[in-house]
């Protein structure tokens, strides 16, 4: 699962490396905990950075690189770091240090700085933290952010066996990487300081910071994946095009210094993006801004370019038709009525679904709402009209309004139950161009079939 809001952090790095003169996007796979490690996610990764335009075969993108290939220089920093001092084992367990302190989160106490002890299995290496000053983090969005060293524990950077935890494995990476901005999201702040600290025990000179805005949902609580719709392919298989979600994901916290038209071709964006001007409010993933942005794509698309779009939809699994019955020709005819309706493109499948099924799939609430006192008869006048008008949109419009005049009708009424027996819903495809193309045979039978079953 790649989640919108490492797609935002991953679009907002793309556009800074893309803008700077020797720009690199690197794609590092943090992988050193194997039980959450598997090839196929990392193929998932690459598949949804490519459907937002950040490809690898483009010359900006790195990688992927893999922190597990990386272990030896990690282990040696490691090392090096308690050779000189910087670091020490500890053994001490959490419920010791609870009871020593009195503060179950009050953090590690340094109890075991001077005790002298080595590598051995259950023991932590912790880089020793400075005990005065501050450590000020240069953020390019929330400006100077200042941690008091006091208050930054001692914090561990590798296990007894020497293998590294996060924060040093990232750090090392990091410097062989020559990463010179971190473009991250804002939980990752308070890492920041250590991570400073641990760049200058290495003897090197920190990067430039940028630490996003939370995303939040429509209560304003950031997006979790056990509540809110957060996976990028999630969307895509519904049908939001990627350029729709590349233009709305690049808006999430920043907007253009022009305040020219939200809908725009992410080259513009690109240009003009400033990670300077990344709001530091919160931001709001709005579906429904989402839907409209991905209905405009839609509209937007050359008529041959949406059928091509829609055919994933049109196909098993998601099609309710045999393959068998399924027109391309007939879905040619009515897919510009389509287009101009439909948000995203996995609606288009119950749009269309009356032409291709022997018999219209029926909504019942919308059975019930259409069909009334009276839509027999309204039913029985609309089905002696099209027996005999002339088979085209206009003609066949002209029937049902004279229909709906013998049952005292205004059209609007007349075609509810119309609709719904044709159709099988209240919503869809103009009416009239609908029943043309669905033919006279097919259509009297419809109609017939829902009088049989008022009667």
């Amino acid at each position: 699962m790649f989640h919108v809001g490492g797609a935002r952090s991953a679009l907002f790095n793309w556009a800074v490396a893309r803008q700077a003169t020797d720009g690199r996007f690197v794609l590092r796979i943090e992988d050193t905990d194997q039980a959450r490690n598997k090839p196929e996610w990392v193929e998932g990764i690459i598949t949804a950075l490519a459907a937002i335009g950040i490809s690898e075969t483009d010359p900006t993108f790195e990688g992927p690189y893999f922190q597990s290939s990386n272990a030896a220089a990690h282990t040696a920093a490691a090392l090096g770091l308690f050779d000189e001092g910087k670091a020490y084992y500890c053994d001490c367990k959490r419920e010791q240090v609870i009871e020593r302190t009195g503060k179950p989160d009050g953090g590690y106490d340094g109890y075991c700085r001077e005790r002298g002890l080595t590598a051995a299995a259950g023991r932590l290496l912790r880089f020793r933290t400075p005990d005065s000053g501050e450590t000020v983090v240069a953020d390019r969005i929330r400006g100077a952010t200042a941690f008091p060293n006091a208050a930054i524990e001692d914090f561990g950077i590798a296990r007894g066996d020497g293998s590294p935890l996060f924060l040093l494995a990232n750090t090392v990476d990091d410097v062989e990487q020559k990463i010179t901005l971190v473009i991250r999201g804002e939980e990752h702040l308070t890492n920041a300081g250590k991570q400073q600290l641990l760049w200058e025990a290495l003897g090197q000179t920190p990067p430039a910071w940028a630490h996003l805005p939370v995303i939040v949902n429509e209560a304003r609580k950031k997006l979790s994946k056990r509540r809110d719709k957060v996976a990028l392919e999630d969307y895509l298989a519904e049908g939001y095009l990627p350029a729709a979600m590349t233009n709305y994901l690049m808006l999430l916290g920043w907007g253009p210094r022009d305040n020219g038209t939200e809908i725009r071709p992410y080259a513009e964006l690109e240009a003009q993006f400033d990670i300077a001007d990344v709001n530091k409010a919160n931001a709001f993933f709005d579906v429904a801004k989402l839907r409209a942005f991905n209905g405009d794509y839609i509209r937007a698309l050359d008529p041959s370019a949406f059928i091509d779009a829609c055919q994933p939809w049109l196909q098993a699994p998601h099609a309710p038709w045999a393959a068998t019955d399924f027109d391309p020709s007939v879905f040619a005819t009515v897919a510009p009525l389509a287009q101009s309706r439909i948000a995203v493109l996995g609606e288009i499948t119950a749009n269309v679904d009356f032409l291709f099924l022997p018999e219209p799939v029926v909504d019942e609430a919308a059975w019930s709402k259409a069909m009334k006192p009276g839509a027999a008869d309204m039913l029985a006048a609309a089905a002696t009209q099209l027996a005999s008008v002339d088979w085209n949109a206009e003609a066949i419009r002209a029937g049902i309004e004279a229909a709906a005049a013998t049952q005292g009708l205004k059209l609007g009424k007349a075609q509810a139950p119309v609709r719904v027996a044709i159709t099988g819903r209240t919503i869809g495809l103009p009416l009239f161009e609908s029943i043309e193309v669905l033919g006279r045979e097919r259509t009297l039978a419809r109609i017939e079939a829902a009088r049989t079953k008022l009667t």
